[in-house]
This record gives structure tokens, C-alpha cells and sequence, in this order.
């Protein structure tokens, strides 16, 4: 079946983190626009990219490969908020939102992940 990834519950997290970055980036300077901004927001879009790439891929260690891909710019994404709260872009309790999903988003990559090596094995 094609665009099943739609229907996976870790693509349909990593849309609802996305959303809340894409909201938290509206509070950035805009002479962010071209450093900090668009790294972040490559990275969550990758999140949700590499889930839909790697749902099509032959064997589970191949999907798993992208999700660890997903997993890496969910990592970007957590950076690129520090660096944020630093610059005191954002506030201690939006930090704390993104954390708090991401952890969920991250979890869920990594038992994905391992369901799918699991059953390959």
C-alpha cells in the first residue's frame, strides 16, 4: 500500500511536533531567518521526511536506518531550541513544551525502530 507511513502513529507525532516548532520559530528575531530559523525548520521537516522515505524500504534495518535519520534531526531540532533559549528567543516553558513532545517523538522513533529490526531478525 502506498503512503502508508500517514497512518504510522510515530508520523502523525512528528506533524504535531513540527506544528509547535513551526509556531515557536514565529517568535524568533527575524535576523534569524537565514541561520537558526532555517536549520531548525530543515530539521523538523526532516523528521517527518525521513519517516515517509524509509516506510517503503524492503527490510525493517532499512526502515529503521531512516528513522534513526528522523531521530538525528530530532536531535537538531532540541540543539537549535537551546541555542534559542540562550539567546533568550524563547521562553523556559516553550523549552520545556519542546522537550516534553520531543522525548515522546524521540521514544517513539527508537521502539519503532526496534520493532522493525525485531521482526526482521
Amino acid at each position: 500500500m502506498l503512503f502508508r507511513f500517514r497512518e504510522f502513529p510515530v508520523y502523525k507525532k512528528a506533524k504535531e511536533f513540527r506544528r509547535l516548532v513551526k509556531n515557536l520559530l514565529k517568535k524568533f528575531p527575524s535576523s534569524e531567518r537565514f541561520l537558526l530559523i532555517d536549520q531548525i525548520d530543515r530539521a523538523v521537516n526532516s523528521i517527518c521526511l525521513n519517516i515517509a522515505e524509509g516506510s517503503n524500504r524492503n527490510t525493517g534495518k532499512d526502515k529503521a536506518h531512516f528513522l534513526n535519520l528522523s531521530l538525528t534531526s530530532l536531535e537538531e531540532v532540541i540543539a537549535g531550541f537551546d541555542l534559542a533559549i540562550d539567546d533568550h528567543y524563547i521562553t523556559q516553558g516553550d523549552m520545556n513544551i519542546i522537550l516534553q513532545t520531543g522525548e515522546e517523538l524521540g521514544k517513539q522513533l527508537i521502539g519503532f525502530a526496534r520493532s522493525l529490526i525485531r521482526s526482521n531478525s
